[in-house]
């Protein structure tokens, strides 16, 4: 990838009508918030801001489409052992899953939509994740950290999530035990935050 011709697709900032509003709320939690915005070198609004866009665009549906947080020891665990059989059965039963959450969350169930979810997926759950953009190439680039295995299953997850959309279009994959690069053609026009 040649660095001055890749540039990174980011959520879209929109200029978007705001209002300010007060609430009441514990002393203790906005002396949190306080310190985390100062820990983050943000300012209080912002990390106000950024909770609630967290909470809207993730949490208020993880309960109602059964996600709970497992500790990321867990699945590192879990992945030492998978072979190729149960990565196939994994995938089979979280592709409808996957199906279903995004047809819950973003109300259609399309390629742009499901790759906009699995990206709020992965910011919510604190997963490292950026898409660059080369020319017509789109480059998937997700750092999960949980060894080869997982980076199998992503590769395969992916594969079949294109696949799916776009059966006749290549995916091409690198990898390494915490990292996957996923490249495919969208075209220099696709944008999974426009639809």
């Amino acid at each position: 990838m040649d660095s001055d011709t890749i540039k990174s697709q980011k959520h879209p900032m929109k200029k978007e009508k705001t209002r300010s509003v007060t609430y009441r709320l514990p002393v203790k939690l906005v002396e949190e918030i306080e310190t985390e915005a100062m820990n983050n070198n943000v300012s209080h609004n912002v990390m106000a801001r950024q909770i609630l866009e967290k909470y809207i665009q993730w949490d208020r549906f993880a309960n109602k489409i059964g996600i709970i947080p497992v500790p990321k020891k867990i699945l590192d665990i879990l992945g030492i052992d998978m072979s190729a059989e149960d990565i196939n059965e994994v995938i089979n039963v979280i592709k409808p899953v996957i199906k279903d959450t995004v047809l819950f969350i973003k109300g259609g169930y399309d390629l742009k939509r499901c790759i906009e979810t699995l990206e709020d997926y992965m910011r919510a759950s604190g997963m490292k994740s950026d898409h660059r953009v080369e020319g017509p190439l789109h480059h998937f680039i997700i750092q999960h950290e949980l060894g080869s295995n997982w980076s199998k299953f992503t590769e395969q997850l992916l594969q079949e999530i294109f696949h799916e959309f776009l059966p006749d279009v290549e995916m091409k994959c690198e990898s390494t035990e915490t990292t996957v690069i996923a490249t495919i053609s969208l075209g220099e026009d696709f944008n999974e935050h426009e639809y």
